[in-house]
């Protein structure tokens, strides 16, 4: 059974490889391969969803599981629901924007707002140079959508209200996202610029790291974390749990970046998939460096978001980074966490569950910036190389538009039907107070 499995793997891999690249017109051949590709790493970004779930209930109370896991739930079909609608359209305005007769405010900083996927049933549409069908494209994007707020849904674990959380997961992926994401992979103005983000350091981490570090702010620390000013440590409850969602996630990032290459191109596929991994492993070296310099202890929780931390700073530039300064950007990444990870919880006495703030907004930004410093044209590798300015403009753009949205989206929920359980909720867990179920079957935890 085991050498049929691996069989099947090799010959599917060999037939992709030979009938995909990217191709202006490509053969059936050539479509069908790289619309396998695309929709396989479509598959493996899904799957992140279930590390990030997995990730956070590991890291939180077992109180608060089952809400958790409704939570990230949630996220997936507004995320694909709303990006059908009409966020794809205005991610992406294609032929809808003619270049010759742009609108400089609606398709460079808004977009083009065309509702629903006008798609006839079994056409097969070439979407991007031809490489794969426009459906494809919609559901691979579709994925990533949904992202930014699986990023806030740690940070406000153990004492958000799911109401509110629903209420901002909706208006944040289904307005904002689009918006800014139009900004650069929408051919806007920051496309523009130069600015470069190859898979979503800042477009998407980032991007979800600054709601989380808004919404943290005001709906305030969980009860009991400081305690006359001194941090109190509230552990999560599964280790194993939390280590599995990592390599969950290790796994789906194959599918996050390697599908941005946009073709089954093989020597790209190759690169991307190469720096990734490279990045990663040198994230774990960091982190457990830095972890063993600051905390005196191996931490297995600060490793694990090495992982996570070299990921995210790669994100950006897994395709023009050479191969090593992608293990230099991962280790940074790595130590950047540790020290990012203390200095919020320590100094600034902010309350992030799983430090989501520090992976996807510190690393994101980190990851960006480093394109600037590393990151070079494949074309003409002597010769171009991507500006730090734009992407320096590129993250303060994005930056201001997330805390100002995010700001705006929060506090008038909080306004009108508040953010935040009360204090016996928090205290009895959210499994209980908002779903009256438990997670592991036990009775009510104090």
């Amino acid at each position: 059974m085991k050498l049929n499995i691996k069989f099947t793997l090799f010959v599917f891999f060999i037939v992709v490889s030979l009938f995909a690249q990217e191709n202006p017109n490509p053969s059936q051949e050539y479509f069908i391969g790289n619309n396998i590709w695309m929709l396989l790493s479509t598959f493996l970004v899904f799957i992140m969803h279930l590390g990030f779930s997995t990730l956070e209930v590991g890291l939180t109370r077992s109180k608060n599981t089952t809400n958790i896991l409704f939570k990230n739930l949630i996220i997936i079909a507004l995320g694909i629901l709303l990006y059908s609608f009409w966020g794809f359209n205005v991610m992406y305005p294609g032929e809808n924007s003619d270049p010759n007769q742009t609108n400089w405010l609606i398709d460079g900083f808004l977009g083009k707002f065309v509702f629903g996927l006008d798609v006839p049933i079994g056409s097969q549409i070439g979407y991007a140079n031809g490489n794969y069908t426009f459906l494809t494209d919609f559901l691979f994007q579709a994925m990533f959508a949904a992202t930014a707020m699986t990023i806030v849904s740690g940070a406000v674990a153990e004492r958000i209200k799911l109401s509110a959380f629903i209420v901002f997961a909706f208006l944040y992926v289904g307005i904002a996202y689009p918006i800014i994401g139009s900004w650069k992979w929408g051919g806007g103005w920051l496309d523009t610029l130069g600015f470069y983000d190859f898979a979503g350091s800042t477009i998407v981490h980032s991007f979800g790291g600054w709601a989380a570090l808004v919404c943290v702010i005001i709906l305030r620390p969980r009860l009991g974390k400081y305690i006359n000013g001194k941090v109190q440590a509230i552990p999560g409850h599964n280790l194993p749990l939390a280590a599995i969602g990592v390599f969950l996630l290790w796994l789906g990032w194959f599918g996050f970046n390697g599908g941005s290459v946009l073709s089954a191109d093989p020597e790209s596929i190759s690169f991307v998939l190469t720096t990734t991994t490279l990045a990663a492993a040198a994230g774990i070296i960091g982190s457990a460096i830095a972890s063993v310099l600051v905390i005196k202890k191996p931490d297995l929780t600060m490793v694990l978001n090495g992982v996570l931390a070299g990921l995210v700073s790669i994100t950006a530039g897994a395709d023009v980074i050479s191969i090593p300064m992608s293990i230099l950007v991962g280790f940074i990444g790595g130590v950047l966490v540790v020290v990012s990870v203390i200095f919020i919880d320590s100094i600034l006495k902010i309350d992030d569950p799983v430090g989501a703030i520090s992976v996807h907004l510190v690393c994101g930004i980190w990851g960006t910036l480093a394109v600037g410093l590393f990151g070079v044209s494949l074309n003409e590798i002597a010769e171009n190389t991507i500006s730090f300015n734009s992407q320096l403009i590129g993250v303060l753009a994005i930056g201001v538009f997330s805390i100002i949205v995010s700001f705006i989206f929060f506090f008038l929920i909080k306004i009108i039907m508040g953010v935040r359980v009360s204090e016996k909720e928090e205290r009895q867990g959210l499994d209980i107070a908002e779903h009256g179920q438990s997670a592991y079957g036990e009775g009510i935890e104090f």
